[in-house]
């Protein structure tokens, strides 16, 4: 048996899987974000572990007779955040997380190093790591003094599960100090943020032993071992080897708390200029490229809390026939932008409301804002040579047929929806963790699913759709002027 666990940002899900790759159980467990000043996101990391055991508590409970079989574990997690630990391995302060803005100044002035771009592949988004801890320096000096080591979110998980401290380099090519291509520490990067080699945990392939299960939680869990615990992947690398994206052409789009287009690479070709994210993916030797939108189904969300609707019962007023593009456009820029934008202060707003425009209406106008950020995140790879035809469809969002199919409208693709059953993330650190017990072939095991249904384009609206799209990418440099904080 093997046990994925993805570390996400409302809730920790884990997976029980058999070494045939059919899952026996899934748990969940969800914890807060804080949200202490306008654009700050943080999570208390005591809070991961408390879910972490309720959902193994769960799972023994589903899958008692199975259980004592466990021999691998793999872990995926958002990516970015900050787990700042002193000499003794304790936390110092709350994660800051991915989608915390406050250090865009910071971000700025690395990025304006050539060194950044050229050696980490990427523009120094204010979400990655490395600005951070430069914030904290500045603003928390005497924390900053105290920290041994820096953990991203599911590597501090890891901490507590094997006593290592490790990292992956799929999420590590999210920190800014990663040398993307050659899969290294970068010296030069860290030491231009402020940092130094020996605060960096140590650097792992996700499909490679990080650790083994230490004695406590053994105990814990009522195991004899040995239980090996993989690297693991960032999120989206992880999500990739649940949905068998791995080689050159396969990509997919995640309707998630963030939209995510992803194409698979056989080799590294970074474009930071598009704001597109070249990283390592989650196997050697592979890399991987994706866009970022910073709210997809948080912009739903977000509705749904202004409106005192369910974000089901909003999706329930579009229906399931596609319709024409709403005259209401929406920028779905509520926490700032990352492809193709690299903007943390843009804000969003929702452009030709009528008297007439109800909650259905806004709701389409949201899913179709969406839709069109995704396209711009889809040029933005073909500006770096990735080829797509077809995109696999996952994510909380992929629920509504009508969302799926302005997405491919307006991507003009089809989008494969796979048959119901676990993928993802978590599907994806099983197979890591099988990967990092058995040396199976990866090939044999990261392996596309069953596809139970195709969404076309929709031919007789796709010129009304690009119309439309072409008046949503003229409202953002129109919008610039009116967002961030007053001059």
């Amino acid at each position: 048996m093997y046990l994925g666990l993805d570390l996400g940002t409302s809730g920790l899900r884990a997976v029980l899987m058999e070494e045939s790759g059919a899952v026996k159980a899934v748990a969940e467990q969800s914890y807060a974000v804080a949200h202490p000043h306008a654009g700050w996101s943080e999570q208390a990391p005591a809070d991961w572990l408390s879910a972490c055991a309720a959902a193994v508590a769960d799972l023994r409970a589903q899958a008692s007779d199975s259980w004592a079989k466990l021999r691998g574990i793999g872990l995926s997690g958002q990516m970015h955040g900050a787990v700042l630990l002193d000499a003794d391995g304790e936390v110092l302060r709350p994660c800051i997380l991915w989608n915390d803005t406050r250090s865009a100044t910071e971000a700025a002035t690395l990025d304006d190093d050539p060194d950044f771009r050229a050696i980490s592949g990427n523009i120094v988004f204010p979400g990655f790591t490395a600005p951070k801890l430069m914030w904290v320096a500045k603003h928390e000096p005497v924390i900053s003094s105290k920290v041994a080591k820096v953990l991203l979110p599911k590597d501090y998980l890891r901490y507590w599960l094997t006593d290592a401290l490790a990292m992956d380099m799929s999420d590590a090519a999210g920190t800014s100090w990663l040398d993307v291509g050659a899969r290294a520490w970068s010296p030069t990067l860290l030491a231009k943020s402020g940092m130094r080699p020996d605060q960096m945990p140590t650097l792992v392939e996700g499909s490679e032993k990080a650790g083994g299960l230490n004695a406590a939680r053994l105990h814990e869990w009522g195991l004899t071992g040995p239980v090996v615990v993989a690297g693991g992947g960032g999120d989206n690398a992880a999500a990739a080897c649940g949905t068998g994206c791995v080689s050159e052409g396969q990509g997919f789009v995640s309707l998630g708390t963030s939209g995510v287009l992803l194409a698979a690479r056989g080799a590294y070709a970074p474009a930071p200029e598009t704001a597109v994210h070249t990283f390592c993916h989650a196997l050697p030797n592979r890399w991987y490229q994706m866009g970022v939108i910073l709210s997809a189904t948080d912009a739903l969300n977000w509705l749904s809390r202004t409106c005192g609707q369910s974000p089901e019962a909003l999706s329930s007023l579009t229906g399931d026939t596609l319709t024409a593009p709403s005259n209401t456009i929406f920028l779905p820029y509520l926490s700032g932008e990352r492809t193709p934008h690299n903007d943390a202060t843009i804000r969003g707003a929702f452009i030709g409301l009528d008297v007439s425009t109800d909650q259905a209406e806004l709701t389409r106008a949201l899913m179709q804002g969406v839709a069109f950020a995704l396209r711009d995140s889809l040029e933005a790879l073909q500006n770096t040579g990735a080829q797509l035809e077809r995109l696999l469809a996952i994510g909380g969002g992929a629920q509504s047929d009508y969302w799926l199919k302005v997405l491919a409208t307006v991507l003009n693709l089809p989008l494969d929806l796979p048959k119901a059953g676990e993928l993802g993330a978590a599907l994806g650190a099983a197979r890591l963790g099988l990967l990092a017990d058995t040396g199976a072939d990866p090939e044999s095991i990261i392996t596309p699913p069953e596809i139970a249904q195709t969404i076309m384009p929709d031919s007789t609206l796709t010129a009304a759709y690009e119309a439309a799209y072409q008046r949503y990418r003229a409202l953002y440099p129109a919008l610039k002027p009116f967002s961030g904080a007053p001059s």
